[in-house]
């Protein structure tokens, strides 16, 4: 009796469906800790780098100018590459994705990379929580589209009511009007969670507070007010602009009774208030405002937020100095790589020890001129 002949592609093809198994037994369970005991909850996404604002706490224009050379095409993550990523992010306990930017919706066909990820199932089989940030230039043309590809939730930044203001503070004269309309073609669309963020400076647009928590009030959009972040290297921050969110809950508590709510979800990041009514009971029809105490009041200690910024870089910090290289493991071709990036993740996450927010205020003070390295806000995503 003639001896079988293996070919040579059917037993590495074996080998490899082996070394996938070994790989799948060996992984972490889906409540992966860093060395502070936090859960991996949540999954930032930017899908660009580019955003059509030049808001001065974000990408100022003396710097992000028209001679800044952007990301090229062929560095960043395709759709399906972001997919490989956030299903082994999922497999290892996140539940929320937010894809950020830069501006997100520059992204071209962004909402086929929504219906990718909103097909994403957690170990338990649940359904995962889709959400995005984004200015609002272009959330009235694409509200529709967004929701039907299966995004839950929306975020909106708004630093302004006041015209002027507004496009002071966005540096490229885009009226107010545009982003209201995007958030009411949210609402039409059916997205019933919307929230806006305004990120407030002192003596810039800190007297604009009380006119937006007027303006959302009762409106069913969720206001959060968000103290200025020393984000990055060229946004020239100091202590001297931020507004603590002790002083905005007193502001307007004295004109709008507030009633502290509880959290929502574990590391939620906003403080929440509620509107009161006449009992001094909290009216949920005139819904809530939140604060991110982020410099004032650090909330690392539940932090269980990781970032992918546009060309692959994992961070396990908004202030991270670095970020570890996943495009490489991606853009391999051995088939048992997804294994290996999902093993590579949870030792990155079981090491993690950041918490930068409250190490802050320890720090020496720096020179003049000098900076630490961190992303900006245009590459990681807020």
């Amino acid at each position: 009796m003639l001896a079988r002949v293996i070919p040579l592609m059917e037993h590495r093809q074996f080998v490899e469906r082996q070394l996938a198994h070994s790989f799948a037994e060996s992984l972490p369970t889906t409540d992966v800790r860093d060395r502070l005991q936090r859960p991996l909850r949540d999954l930032r996404i930017s899908v660009t780098d580019r955003c059509n604002f030049r808001c001065a706490y974000c990408m100022p224009k003396e710097v992000f100018g028209s001679d800044y050379q952007y990301l090229p095409h062929s560095s960043l993550l395709s759709f399906e590459e972001i997919t490989r990523v956030a299903r082994q992010f999922v497999a290892l306990g996140v539940r929320k994705i937010r894809l950020t930017g830069g501006e997100p919706l520059l992204r071209k066909n962004l909402e086929e990379l929504l219906v990718q990820l909103a097909a994403l199932r957690t170990p338990d089989g649940q359904a995962i929580d889709l959400t995005m940030t984004t200015n609002g230039s272009l959330l009235s043309r694409k509200a529709r589209t967004l929701k039907a590809a299966g995004l839950n939730r929306v975020t909106v930044s708004l630093d302004a009511l006041d015209e002027a203001v507004f496009k002071r503070m966005n540096d490229v004269d885009f009226p107010v009007a545009k982003v209201l309309e995007g958030i009411e073609a949210a609402q039409a669309a059916g997205i019933a969670n919307i929230k806006v963020n305004m990120v407030v400076k002192r003596g810039v647009n800190d007297h604009e507070v009380l006119a937006m928590a007027r303006f959302f009030q009762g409106t069913g959009v969720a206001l959060r007010f968000i103290e200025f972040m020393d984000v990055g290297s060229t946004n020239g921050w100091n202590m001297d602009a931020v507004l603590p969110s002790e002083e905005i809950v007193r502001t307007l508590n004295e004109h709008m009774p507030l009633v502290r709510l509880p959290v929502s979800a574990a590391g939620e990041t906003a403080q929440r208030w509620g509107y009161a009514g006449p009992s001094g009971q909290h009216l949920p029809s005139l819904g809530e405002i939140g604060v991110i105490s982020s410099v004032t009041q650090a909330f690392c200690g539940d932090c269980n937020r990781a970032r992918l910024s546009t060309e692959g870089r994992l961070f396990t910090c908004l202030f991270a100095g670095q970020g570890f290289d996943l495009r490489q493991l991606l853009r391999r071709s051995n088939p048992t790589i997804d294994y290996q990036m999902a093993s590579t993740i949870a030792s990155i996450w079981q090491r993690r020890s950041d918490r930068y927010s409250q190490l802050r205020a320890r720090m020496p003070p720096r020179g003049p001129g000098e900076s630490m390295s961190k992303p900006e806000m245009s590459y990681i995503g807020g």
